[in-house]
């Protein structure tokens, strides 16, 4: 979308392979203009790979690429997210060879968690590669002949939030690290993010308990990315806590989408600490949360005050409700999917169905957690903020 030279990526995927470590850069990269292929062996586009959350059950990627059709060449990155599915890759000859040829042919390898096991097993490591992963793996990448890397003054796992970069491999702990990860790999592919405004953009996400999965986690982590000063903050809880996420996964047959446990999100902020004027935006997310956050008057109050200050308003899927509630909705054009479509309308209203992602003036609203890509593009040029290579 932004970008000027066409840049691709390879997703190497398999069953139960971490579902945010590989729909975060999957979203992101495409949100830019980067062109994603998503691959695994033995299996043709259109074929689907089953992802997990490591908290919980994930829902499908279906891939959009051949595995036999992968030229190295033709790609700047390939992206293996963490996950157990790496150490049966790790036993595919087929795909050790194409890392190995990604190495050899001095392209980007971008690692995480456990997937740091296809890098041992192509023999990358010898020599002393710094490389970091979940500590679990520790001993394997010392064995391999790589020179283990953590970030300094680290108490626990939930404070990690960094990466490392040695040359062309870029390797991360797992998902809570993306915000970071996700930055290093667009400067490595070449990417600038470009602002309009002097000062750095700053976003609210305001959640609750079974907020959508994606709808969350993907645009926290791609503002991170962003340079955005990004906090998520929900009624009654303090920063530390934690809010249950949800994953809808539509299974063959339904009419509906299943409701499925996601990953725990932690708040980075206390209620009680917020104030608008810190502020550019005010993001709602959909989910199950919105029912809950109509219902207190204190998230309420909280969006009423963005709008009598015209700060830019954004909201997913469900999200749309709390914005209807607060008449933010009134007189605007909405991306709405069919469940949302009467609460657009006598919110005063426009439900625009065949777009998944909508911009009327200060408000961006994306029809579903799938519009995603679309939906962070358009959020990102609201807040004066744009990816260039």
């Amino acid at each position: 979308m932004a970008s000027a030279v066409q840049k691709s990526a390879l997703l190497l995927c398999g069953d139960y392979m971490e579902a945010y470590e590989t729909i975060v850069p999957l979203y992101v990269l495409q949100s830019f203009g980067v062109s994603v292929h998503c691959v695994s062996p033995n299996r043709n586009a259109g074929d689907r790979c089953v992802m997990s959350a490591h908290d919980f059950l994930g829902l499908e990627l279906t891939l959009n690429a051949n595995f036999d059709d992968v030229t190295p060449e033709n790609y700047d990155v390939i992206i293996i997210p963490g996950g157990r599915f790496t150490e049966l890759l790790s036993a595919d000859e087929k795909c050790v060879d194409l890392v190995a040829r990604f190495a050899e042919s001095k392209k980007l390898i971008f690692t995480s968690c456990h997937s740091q096991v296809m890098l041992m097993a192509a023999g990358i490591l010898a020599g002393g590669v710094k490389c970091t992963a979940f500590e679990s793996i520790k001993p394997l990448i010392e064995l391999s002949g790589g020179e283990w890397w953590q970030q300094p003054g680290i108490q626990s796992m939930f404070e990690i939030t960094d990466c490392v970069k040695d040359g062309n491999f870029m390797s991360t702990v797992g998902w809570p690290t993306l915000g970071h990860g996700i930055k290093l790999l667009l400067e490595s592919l070449g990417g600038k993010v470009c602002s309009l405004e002097k000062k750095q953009a700053s976003v609210l996400f305001l959640i609750g308990d079974y907020v959508e999965d994606y709808g969350i986690n993907v645009p926290f982590r791609a503002l991170q990315a962003l340079g955005c000063k990004v906090d998520a903050v929900t009624p009654n809880k303090k920063k530390g806590e934690v809010c249950a996420t949800a994953v809808y996964d539509l299974e063959d047959g339904r009419q509906i989408p299943a409701e499925k446990r996601g990953h725990n999100f932690f708040v980075t902020a206390s209620w009680d600490d917020i104030c608008v004027d810190d502020y550019d935006c005010v993001v709602v997310p959909g989910g199950r949360s919105p029912e809950l956050l109509v219902m207190n008057e204190k998230a309420v109050a909280l969006v009423k005050s963005f709008a009598e200050k015209d700060k830019v308003f954004a909201a997913i899927g469900q999200g749309k409700l709390l914005l209807a509630a607060t008449g933010v909705l009134k007189g605007k054009r909405c991306a709405s999917g069919k469940g949302m479509k009467v609460m657009v309308k006598v919110a005063g209203g426009e439900a625009v169905m065949e777009k998944g992602c909508v911009t009327d003036g200060k408000v961006v609203t994306a029809a579903s957690a799938t519009d995603l890509p679309a939906f962070l593009f358009d959020l990102s040029t609201a807040l004066g903020l744009t990816v260039m290579f």
